[in-house]
């Protein structure tokens, strides 16, 4: 296959499987064998990164819908094992069961390790009775999710490419039968919280061990000579956990499903199931039809984060000091502020100036935003005043004029008129003419969704990720360095 030299296999992870006690962290699996395959989105930004954009559309689908192996790399799918809380319910009875690791290659550039996994690819030993599908909707849900968080400068998994399969599924969340896809992520890992749960379940502290030492050496080389690698790597998957929910609320995202087993070792958001962008600020905003006490609401999900830490710590205490455990723990109020703070001075385009500016900036917004109720909307509230008072004559030009001049926003004004801008050139990007930013709204999704169901139409989806390409390169939002 017409690989380049970008292209870098790396299937450590199939490796460690290979031998006790790794044999008990995945199955080797069988792809579901599909009746059509039908090529829907391919993302060739991403493929680009990892050697593979120069695969013409046959191959494309022979690696990703008949899932042929990569060269040199996984000679079978591997179903990850875990458990986890769903809902803050302990459940043994997880794993892939729709999906599998597929492969490892190395990020040209970056040399970051990225696996290749999927949705939807057929029946696994943890279906559970399931029958191991994706919806075609779910997998334009995702698509378009992955795209409007990676330009809003969220870590995130990036959807690679999506297949629809020619099946006919039968749900109970959408007008039956419906259309059948196989999607495929490229992400930074898969190996959740709830993968080291599994091992503490069972009191497998060696595997426990066994795991940590491959996450710290395929992902935290950094941290390779620490006394406790435990306390080490749970204090750097604080870090990162902290900034992504940050990254989460300043973009006004909602994921819908924090369970311990939707969380990842190295804070990058994936699996996007009932998620929901804000149409205004609401803290009580929840995704999930099915979330009734509102545990994973908006305002909620830096709380729900941080009680996933405390679970991964649980299952690391069969192996570390609990002390040094608490220490990391604990280190999570004040990054999580930082984090937030530095995430919307970010999105209002500006400088930063000290940490108490800062954070009076952010709590300038968020009042505004609280002020604004129904009539303010939140992305336009962050497009309207990018660049701070560089855009203050286009904001008070705008459809939201009105509001602005009111005196809840005053205090916003008075703070952004002191604050230099942060490269205000981005303002003359063509995307900052019109009236109105990109959003992701539910509605505008089922909109989207619509003319695909009905005749096979997908322009609107095309036209959509182009202009949400278009806001990722005006914004220039760039997911946040993390410092141990």
């Amino acid at each position: 296959m017409p690989v380049s030299r970008d292209y870098q296999a790396d299937p450590r992870f199939y490796t460690l499987c290979a031998s006790p006690p790794g044999d008990e962290l995945a199955d080797p699996v069988t792809p579901a064998a599909f009746p059509a395959v039908t090529l829907r989105y391919r993302n060739d930004r991403a493929a680009a990164t990892v050697g593979l954009a120069g695969l013409d559309d046959a191959e494309w689908l022979a690696h990703f819908a008949r899932f042929a192996p990569l060269p040199e790399n996984q000679p079978a799918p591997l179903a990850m094992r875990y458990h986890g809380h769903q809902f803050r319910t302990y459940n043994p009875d997880l794993g892939d069961g729709r999906g599998f690791l597929f492969a490892q290659l190395r990020e040209s550039g970056a040399g970051r390790l990225l696996d290749l996994g999927t949705k939807g690819s057929g029946r696994t030993p943890w279906s559970r009775g399931g029958d191991g599908r994706l919806t075609l909707k779910g997998g334009v849900r995702e698509v378009l999710a992955t795209a409007m968080l990676e330009a809003l400068g969220v870590p995130t998994s990036r959807s690679f490419s999506l297949v629809e399969t020619g099946e006919a599924l039968e749900r109970n969340d959408e007008p039956s039968p419906t259309r059948g896809a196989v999607l495929t992520r490229l992400s930074h890992s898969h190996i959740r919280f709830g993968t080291f749960q599994r091992h503490a379940a069972l009191e497998r502290p060696q595997a426990i061990s066994l795991l940590i030492d491959h996450v710290v050496e395929s992902y935290y080389p950094e941290l390779s000579d620490a006394p406790d690698r435990a306390a080490a790597l749970l204090t750097a998957v604080t870090a990162r956990s902290a900034r992504l929910v940050a990254r989460w609320m300043a973009a006004g995202f909602v994921h819908g499903v924090l369970n311990t087993d939707n969380m990842n070792i190295n804070g990058e958001s994936f699996d996007y199931g009932p998620f929901r962008f804000l149409p205004r600020n609401d803290p009580n905003f929840v995704a999930a039809y099915f979330d009734h006490s509102g545990l994973y609401s908006f305002g909620r999900q830096p709380e729900a984060v941080f009680w996933n830490l405390r679970q991964l710590a649980g299952a690391f205490s069969l192996v570390s000091d609990s002390g040094a455990l608490v220490e990391a723990l604990n280190r999570f109020g004040a990054l999580y502020r930082d984090a937030l703070t530095e995430a919307l001075v970010e999105r209002l385009g500006v400088r930063p100036v000290s940490p108490e500016a800062d954070v009076d900036l952010a709590n300038a917004a968020f009042g505004a935003l609280a002020e604004g109720g129904d009539a303010l909307r939140w992305e336009p509230f962050f497009f309207d005043w990018f660049c701070g008072a560089a855009s203050e004559t286009r904001a008070m030009a705008g459809p939201r004029a009105r509001l602005y001049d009111g005196e809840a926003f005053r205090s916003l004004r008075d703070i952004l008129a002191m604050r230099e801008p942060d490269r205000p050139e981005r303002l003359t990007h063509a995307a900052f003419a019109a009236p109105e930013p990109e959003e992701l709204l539910y509605d505008q999704i089922e909109a989207l969704w619509a003319p695909i169901a009905e005749r096979d139409d997908w322009s609107a989806f095309a036209d959509k990720l182009a202009s949400i390409e278009i806001a990722r390169t005006a914004w220039a939002l760039t997911p946040p360095r993390v410092d141990l």
